[in-house]
C-alpha cells in the first residue's frame, strides 16, 4: 500500500468516526499515519508501535482488537479498536480508531479489562466477585485473582449490571456472589462472599438502608 493510499485510508477511516477519535495506522513495527481527533494520544510517523498498545496486540494477534489502554503505554489512556489489512503476503496494515476512555462506559459494561504487571486481561463482569478503592486505585476481584483498572468506583457504578451492588463507598458487590448476611458483635451489617477467600465486607451505615432495600430483607 503506498503511502498516498495510507493517507487516504486515514481520511476515509476519519469520516465515519466521531470527531473525538484519532486514527493511526501502523505495520507490525512503526506508525506510518496519524490524525489527530480532540482525544489525541500523540503519534508521530515512524515512532515505534510499543508492547501493550492496539496496534501491537493487532500485529501480534492477526485479528481485531478492541480494549482499554491505560496511560502506562502512552502517558493517556484511550479505548482502542483496531482492525488488520492484508497489503501483500509479508505485510499487513494496521488501523486503529483511538477514543476516550469512558467511551467504553457509554455503554452498559459487559466485561473491563484488568491490568497485572504488564499484562492486560478482559474480565466478564459475571465472573468479578466485587470491586474496590483502595490506596486511590480501583481493583476488581475474580474468584482467584485481583487486577487494577483505570476507573474509579463512582464512575463504573453508572454502567454496571443491576447484579452489583454498592455497599460501602470502597465496595460494589456483586449480588450473584453474596453468600451471606449478618450482623457482626459491633452490630455492622457484614456480607460474606462464597466461592472465595476474599475477607468478608461491611456495609456502611450510609448504605444498610439501600442494600436492605435491593436486596429485600
Amino acid at each position: 500500500m503506498s503511502t498516498i493510499n495510507i493517507q487516504q485510508l486515514t481520511r476515509f477511516m476519519k469520516d465515519w468516526t466521531p470527531d473525538e477519535a484519532s486514527i493511526a495506522v501502523a505495520n507490525s513495527d512503526k506508525y506510518l499515519d496519524y490524525y489527530a481527533g480532540t482525544h489525541d494520544i500523540r503519534l508521530y510517523p515512524e515512532q515505534p508501535v510499543p508492547f501493550g498498545s492496539i496496534s501491537h496486540e493487532v500485529a501480534r494477534k492477526k485479528r481485531r482488537v478492541e480494549s482499554l489502554v491505560d496511560q502506562s503505554v502512552f502517558g493517556l489512556s484511550y479505548y482502542g479498536i483496531g482492525y488488520p489489512f492484508e497489503e501483500d503476503k509479508s505485510a499487513d496494515i494496521i488501523v486503529t480508531v483511538i477514543l476516550p476512555p469512558d467511551y467504553f462506559l457509554k455503554r452498559q459494561i459487559s466485561f473491563l479489562t484488568g491490568q497485572q504487571d504488564e499484562m492486560w486481561t478482559p474480565i466478564p463482569v459475571e465472573e468479578i466477585t466485587y470491586i474496590e478503592s483502595y490506596q486511590k486505585k480501583t481493583w476488581f476481584y475474580t474468584t482467584d485473582n485481583q487486577y487494577h483498572t483505570i476507573y474509579a468506583l463512582k464512575t463504573m457504578e453508572q454502567y454496571l449490571p443491576s447484579s452489583f451492588l454498592r455497599i460501602h463507598r470502597s465496595y460494589i458487590v456483586n449480588i450473584r456472589f453474596i453468600q451471606q448476611i449478618f450482623r457482626d458483635l459491633s452490630g455492622n451489617l457484614v456480607i460474606t462472599l462464597k466461592k472465595t477467600e476474599h475477607p468478608p465486607l461491611i456495609v456502611s451505615q450510609t448504605y444498610v438502608k439501600h442494600v436492605r432495600r435491593i436486596l429485600g430483607f
